[in-house]
């Protein structure tokens, strides 16, 4: 039964892709090249009119026609620039997941099922027209009995069987480009279908992204720059997720800003200094940033405050990464390109054979035209997708850990070439790296991490001696070990010598009893004795020793 889902969506798909005129592009993968011709058999090749549309712009249509799975999977590569042509990444960055919401009734039905109360008895209020809808789960406002006005988010009914017939179906599609796509062993496909896997069953975890808010707004709390909402949790399952409501003017409605006095400098360079705060500082970012998560609270127009929402996808690094990255990003700054490069052969970005001063020189060509001028006339996503062609150049395998930080930072990018246009992204975020550098590197984070561990050190001074005696008992017991060893080999290698000699005499005393043997027949009957008399002499003395 499965696979005839699975059938009838693959058949579901390339319907689509026929409507949308892609089959000319499915037909160009390597493995259907072979059967290519067949495009000039198919009937609709013939009469109808040829789509005019540019090709990005069909393969939009089609993934917005495939459904919300494939929208949100468009969205993802839309940030993946080392698999896709500009122009096409640039379109599915478009792509907006505007879904139809789900009867108001059956989202009250859901609520009461999982909290296992009436809604009446649960909320003061309940509005069921939807205030916003998306592929899993969409939002209700609500008010408690406190008078407390809150949002209600509930997973659409039977999300979890679309999504996973969805993916086994990305799955497969990505194992054929794995193995027939030339690029495929090094872009790794079937990795960012997992990766995409796994971010959507973590946005179907209601209680993990309650858990993302409460976290993000302990980092927040007492800051001016950005608002997180209180979670109730009482009222918080898998399912079904209770947060306060928040209001604010939405971050991309530029006019409003305007109107309310909202100073846009400052915004921007807030939401620059926010971003660079959670990467390095908190290691727990935000990573779905774009234009409908963000909105802008304007009661102090002088100092706006950026208010989030939706935290399903959040990202971290390894501390190791964070290090490498502001090294990075610090040479960057500094048109260090030498240090870049070091930088992506120690950290194992790059392979460890790769040719320091030729990557240098590739890093140069790339980032050299681009500083000191306006967020306006640069485009970091071309910045990434030149750095992309670069790291193809020398077989550079994408990591998969920073995608979502390169996500939330093209997001950024975009946010601020909205609000002020004349933002300087390096000079912005520059002071804020060498900061964190030397907080990290400098003599006060040595004195932190000796500060930290104290007590651990402390403990290893007062077990020094009794380690030291026993560290010493164990060499004492090695070296008797090793002389035992020693005199074992001495007569090991003494029986081997003796019996290296007493196969020699045998073997010495076996060909003498042979040649008398030949002698004897040969009619040489002195010698041929006395050979053998000496040749059993010798084979009784081997067998003797």
């Amino acid at each position: 039964m499965k696979s005839l889902r699975q059938l009838w969506r693959i058949i579901r798909i390339n319907q689509v892709l026929i409507r949308h005129r892609l089959d000319e592009l499915v037909l160009s993968v390597p493995l259907f090249r072979p059967i290519r011709f067949t495009w000039y058999l198919l009937p609709w090749n013939w009469v109808a009119k040829r789509d005019h549309a540019p090709l990005e712009q069909r393969i939009r249509h089609a993934l917005e026609d495939l459904g919300p799975i494939f929208v949100k999977f468009g969205q993802m590569l839309s940030t993946r620039r080392d698999l896709l042509p500009l122009e096409i990444a640039d379109e599915l960055a478009n792509l907006q997941d505007r879904v139809p919401p789900f009867p108001g009734d059956l989202a009250r039905l859901e609520i009461e099922r999982v909290l296992g109360k009436p809604v009446a008895e649960l909320f003061a209020s309940f509005d069921e027209q939807a205030l916003a809808s998306a592929s899993i789960a969409q939002v209700h406002a609500a008010e408690l009995h406190d008078g407390s006005s809150v949002v209600v988010k509930v997973l659409r009914p039977g999300v979890e069987k679309r999504i996973a017939e969805d993916i086994e179906v990305l799955r497969l599609i990505a194992a054929l480009a794995e193995r027939y796509w030339p690029d495929g062993r090094r872009l790794r496909p079937l990795e960012v279908v997992m990766e995409f896997e796994k971010t959507l069953l973590d946005e179907l975890d209601l209680m993990r992204e309650a858990a993302n808010a409460a976290h993000l707004k302990r980092h927040w709390e007492s800051s001016p720059l950005l608002c997180v909402p209180e979670i109730h949790w009482p009222l918080t399952r898998r399912r079904v997720m209770v947060m306060e409501r928040v209001s604010g003017i939405r971050v991309s409605d530029i006019d409003a800003l305007r109107a309310a006095g909202v100073d846009m400098k400052r915004l921007a360079e807030d939401g620059v200094e926010i971003f660079f705060t959670q990467v390095f500082t908190h290691n727990f970012f935000h990573a779905d940033m774009h234009p409908g998560n963000i909105f802008v609270d304007a009661s102090d127009p002088m100092r706006p405050r950026w208010l989030a929402i939706d935290f399903g996808i959040v990202g971290t690094l390894s501390p190791a990464d964070q290090h490498y990255l502001a090294e990075n990003f610090l040479a960057f700054f500094n048109r260090d390109y030498q240090r870049v490069a070091e930088l992506h052969v120690e950290s194992g970005w790059a392979p460890p054979g790769t040719r320091v001063d030729e990557f240098e020189s590739a890093i140069r060509t790339v980032c050299e035209p681009i500083f000191h001028r306006p967020l306006k006339d640069i485009s970091f996503g071309l910045l990434l997708i030149r750095l992309f062609q670069t790291a193809r150049r020398f077989d550079m395998e994408i990591q998969p850990q920073l995608v979502l930080l390169q996500k939330t930072l093209l997001n950024i990018e975009g946010l601020g070439r909205e609000i002020y246009p004349d933002l300087d992204l390096w000079a912005t975020a520059k002071p804020y790296l060498e900061s964190w550098t030397r907080e990290q590197l400098g003599p006060q984070a040595l004195y932190r991490h000796w500060r930290d561990h104290l007590p651990e050190t402390t403990k290893a001074l007062i077990d020094l001696p009794r380690l030291a005696a026993r560290a010493l008992e164990e060499m004492s017991e090695q070296r008797a070990l090793m002389d035992s060893r020693s005199a074992q080999f001495d007569r090991w290698n003494e029986e081997l010598a003796t019996g290296s000699r007493r196969r020699a005499v045998a073997i010495a005393g076996a060909g003498l009893v042979i040649a008398s043997a030949l002698l004897l027949t040969g009619g040489w009957m002195t010698l041929g004795w006395v050979m053998g008399g000496v040749g059993l002499v010798a084979l009784v003395y081997a067998a003797l020793r």
